[in-house]
């Protein structure tokens, strides 16, 4: 490899994400690269999108990945699923880095795994409104059968559980032990009671802050269903795309990753984030966009 391309491969990914769930988006990047520098954007001064015009989010998207370019990103990831359906393809038109979604990644994976060419879709009501997770799995399969759910209670439940200074799970468990009991599992079941009788096989987990509930949501549509994770996808195709371009870091690198959050929250911030990496999150800062 060249001096260039060395230096390419540590230039960082750079994340963004309407509040705190695309830190989901974030650990998977860890876990398959932990050599990656890392910056990481929390807009929460303006979460939710999802109940936001759709050209007001693209707004958003086109300067957070302007600020993540002007930082250096080598890739960026758009981790919303509202953000995605509403400005990917604006920024990949804009910025010279390559951008990817959490849409394209998530219905790739259902469309691949249905047997029964019957899926489901729980997101954002903005993310159901724009169609988006439709399209991409028609694109790969126009045959299969979509059933698509808003599901902006999750977003809600999960945001205020981890903001509730009693929330702590208990050591060696994971964030999503904060929400092993009966009245969060009633909760769930409740908010996809209209998939009960939905002939569905595979159900898309159509925004990153569903993946901390996986668990309650997999009891709720049953063993049968395969769930699959944006997050966990958007991740993959992150490597897969460095890998061909010959720019991913070195694996045993010390990886720098930095923290922004719009909002005044950096204490929940970073609480949130320890919770979902497993691991103390520090350093976090208030960031100020630029307007655009």
């Amino acid at each position: 490899m060249s001096g260039a391309g060395e230096r390419r491969s540590e230039a960082p990914i750079g994340v963004f994400d309407s509040g705190f769930g695309g830190l989901t988006v974030l650990s998977e990047l860890i876990r398959k690269m932990p050599g990656e520098d890392i910056v990481f954007v929390g807009d929460s001064a303006r979460c939710p999108y999802g109940p936001r015009a759709l050209e007001e989010v693209r707004g958003f998207a086109l300067q957070i990945c302007g600020w993540l370019v002007d930082q250096g990103c080598k890739l960026i990831i758009i981790a919303c699923n509202t953000a995605t359906a509403a400005g990917l393809q604006a920024a990949q038109m804009r910025f010279p880095v390559p951008i990817i979604g959490v849409v394209e990644p998530g219905a790739r994976a259902a469309a691949h795994a249905t047997r029964t060419r019957n899926v489901g879709v729980i997101a954002t009501q903005g993310t159901v409104a724009s169609g988006a997770y439709e399209r991409a799995i028609h694109n790969i399969d126009a045959g299969i059968s979509v059933t698509s759910l808003a599901a902006p209670a999750f977003v809600e439940m999960v945001e205020s559980r981890f903001r509730d200074d009693d929330a702590l799970p208990a050591a060696g468990q994971g964030a999503g032990a904060l929400f092993a009991d009966a009245a969060h599992a009633r909760t769930v079941a409740e908010v996809l009671a209209p998939l009960a009788h939905a002939p569905i096989d595979t159900l898309v987990l159509g925004c990153t802050h569903f993946p901390i509930i996986r668990e309650l949501i997999a009891g709720a549509v049953g063993e049968g269903t395969v769930l699959v994770s944006s997050a966990e996808e958007a991740a993959h195709d992150a490597q897969s795309i460095l890998a061909r371009r010959g720019e991913l870091a070195c694996a045993e690198r010390t990886a720098h990753r930095r923290f922004y959050t719009t909002g005044d929250d950096v204490e929940d911030f970073e609480r949130f984030g320890a919770l979902v990496l497993g691991s103390p999150m520090t350093g976090a800062e208030h960031v100020v966009l630029p307007e655009v």
